[in-house]
């Protein structure tokens, strides 16, 4: 191989470029970024947000914004991905994530295995204006790799300053690519005259390269990772100032359930008492060089019913400096609502600290669904998983999941990644196994189908079981491949398998040594639509598709199946049954203006209800 090792492979076994290799498990990175190809799709989106008016000092982000773009009231471009999914051992909840995708979370044009420019974070104008003996100073924390993907020590994070004398872009820092190491901080003093003008920016630029040597193209991905967070901009500060006053959540939530990420709610209200988890994990640091005192409270919310059903406190406690914590709150309390075929809830947690703290790290919150599907997964893929090389052709991969009542299983969820030239386009079996031991034991069911990363969010495929199956107990679910290609199917690298997922290779089954959760989801219960949405009776309303779901601004509605129809009309109650809000119909609208709850759209033809969905506006 030519250039540099194969970037896009994450290898849990030795890995060479050979047509005569074993089949064995593979992850690889993503060839592009469905959390940012769905923002730009179903957004007003531009390449560069507009700059702003000069910014006054001080200049402070840790990025706990929602993302999956930086904020354009600081950053002067959308090229990189804020997340709290790549990381490893951040210092606080969101960082901004540089990688070889760009703003259409694509793999850049230009990518190959030469060093090429790739993301960009740019601040948008400061006032600089100073004199140098003022002590300005700009720190930030940065980490490579995190879960993702090693820069080699060619590639380069480079931290550049603008110079609005002389119109340039000067590179002031450096890092040349590592291994994974945990977040360092850096701290520059801004003295030079060139920089100290109103109109001064800094930029982060990733110099990556790309390995153009690929024994199997649909294993093409993403790399050279690099993580930024807390980039702190100010005057009268010192060298030694890089340590942020602040006690900042780190992990995100998890699923309060002791298996699930999701479930149907059916299945809980039957199992509460084995199924529900007995405490809320939490994870928070001090970043301060003083021990701080930090209380933990909690809310938990019934959004179907926009009420508080339960909250608690876990009292009081001191923090060391620099101190991470992992805590489990003790919960007596189990989910419970008055709807009968689904369900949702705001798991919300609160660090009461000083009145000096940094607020904006101190809440964050987990949203528990209860629908038709079971899930382990969150949602959103890091990583790609398949199976590779000869023997593959005959190859399977099952999760394991576990009905609590007996009940019929009627399409499957499968989320595939991009690959490069469509390469992974190829058919293969979806396939239901019983249960042996907690390994898959006979193959009772096999449906075909074909790679396709789909029109839904984050990539997931609805793939309707022409013959529906009844299921009971302990079950699998997955995949049987017709060829050596590799699938690229979109694994959640953080959470954890559990001994859930099996392949089979060579005539046996073996335990996945992969981390993470392949993004496989059984859709149990009435007769499922295409869409993944339950038909609830053929003279009701049928379900209706509608995202993002909590939604903030714009919310998107699938019309296409009632285009037929004449004077179609969009309908918005709140939860109380006023009508709020009444149109014409389209595929998306502005629900900025919407207090926060619980509302419920209806698509009608004259008095004719057609379809209907409910909706939370955070």
């Amino acid at each position: 191989m030519q250039g540099k090792k194969c970037r896009y492979l994450f290898i849990l076994v030795p890995f060479l470029l050979s047509q005569v290799l074993n089949g064995q498990e593979i992850v690889t990175g993503l060839l592009s970024n469905p959390v940012i190809r769905d923002f730009r799709n179903n957004q007003s989106f531009t390449k560069g947000a507009p700059i702003n008016d000069t910014l006054e000092l001080p200049f402070f982000e840790d990025f706990t914004n929602k993302g999956p773009f930086p904020s354009p009231e600081r950053w002067s471009d959308q090229h990189v991905y804020i997340n709290n999914n790549y990381p490893v051992n951040q210092v606080s909840r969101g960082v901004a994530t540089l990688d070889a995708l760009d703003s259409a979370g694509l793999l850049y044009e230009n990518a190959g295995g030469f060093i090429f420019e790739a993301d960009h974070l740019t601040s948008a104008p400061i006032n600089l204006n100073l004199d140098p003996s003022e002590d300005i100073y700009l720190s930030f924390f940065y980490q490579p790799r995190g879960i993702g993907d090693a820069p080699e020590e060619a590639d380069s994070l480079v931290l550049q300053f603008y110079s609005v004398t002389d119109d340039q872009w000067q590179h002031i820092w450096k890092a040349n690519g590592s291994d994974l190491h945990n977040f360092k901080a850096v701290n520059i003093k801004i003295d030079k005259p060139a920089y100290l003008q109103k109109g001064f920016r800094f930029r982060f630029v990733n110099y990556a390269s790309i390995s153009s040597t690929l024994s199997d193209p649909a294993m093409a991905g993403n790399a050279d990772h690099w993580h930024v967070d807390y980039i702190y901009l100010d005057k009268n500060r010192i060298a030694a100032d890089t340590i942020p006053v602040d006690v900042a959540f780190t992990l995100p939530l998890r699923s309060v359930l002791n298996t699930y990420e999701s479930m149907p709610w059916q299945q809980f209200r039957q199992v509460f008492l084995s199924e529900m988890g007995s405490f809320i994990n939490i994870n928070y640091r001090n970043n301060d060089e003083v021990t701080r005192n930090v209380t933990r409270n909690f809310i938990i919310r019934d959004l179907y019913n926009n009420t508080d059903v339960h909250s608690f406190t876990a009292g009081a406690t001191n923090i060391d400096p620099g101190q991470w914590v992992s805590y489990d709150a003790n919960l007596i309390y189990t989910f419970d609502s008055g709807d009968t075929d689904s369900a949702m809830f705001r798991v919300r947690s609160v660090l009461i600290t000083d009145e000096f703290d940094r607020k904006i790290n101190d809440t964050i919150d987990y949203y528990q669904v209860f629908n038709n599907y079971f899930a382990y997964d969150d949602g959103t893929a890091e990583s790609g998983y398949g199976i590779n090389g000869q023997g593959a052709s005959n190859a399977m991969v099952s999760t394991r999941f576990r009905t609590y009542e007996t009940d019929t299983l009627r399409a499957v969820m499968l989320a595939f990644n991009d690959s490069y030239q469509l390469s992974n386009r190829r058919y293969f079996n979806i396939a239901v196994w019983t249960d042996n031991n907690g390994m898959p034991g006979e193959l009772i069911y096999e449906q075909e189908a074909m790679v396709d990363p789909g029109n839904e969010i984050n990539s997931f495929k609805t793939i309707v079981l022409n013959d529906p199956v009844e299921i009971e107990e302990y079950f699998h679910v997955g995949w049987t491949q017709q060829s050596e290609t590799f699938l690229n199917v979109s694994l959640d690298m953080n959470t954890p398998p559990e001994g859930r997922r099996h392949y089979y290779l060579n005539g046996s089954w073996n335990e996945s040594e992969v981390p993470g959760s392949v993004m496989i989801r059984p859709l149990i219960g009435d007769k499922i639509l295409a869409s993944g949405i339950t038909d609830i009776k053929n003279n009701q309303p049928a379900g209706l598709k509608i995202w993002p779901n909590p939604v903030e601004s714009i919310l998107y509605i699938d019309t296409n199946e009632y285009q037929q129809y004449r004077n179609l009309n969009i309908i918005i109650y709140d939860n109380s049954g006023r009508k709020i809000m009444s149109l014409e119909s389209k595929d998306s609208i502005d629900v900025s203006r919407l207090p926060q709850g619980i509302y419920t759209l209806h698509i009608s033809s004259g008095n004719m209800v057609l379809a209907y969905g409910r909706f939370i506006r955070m």
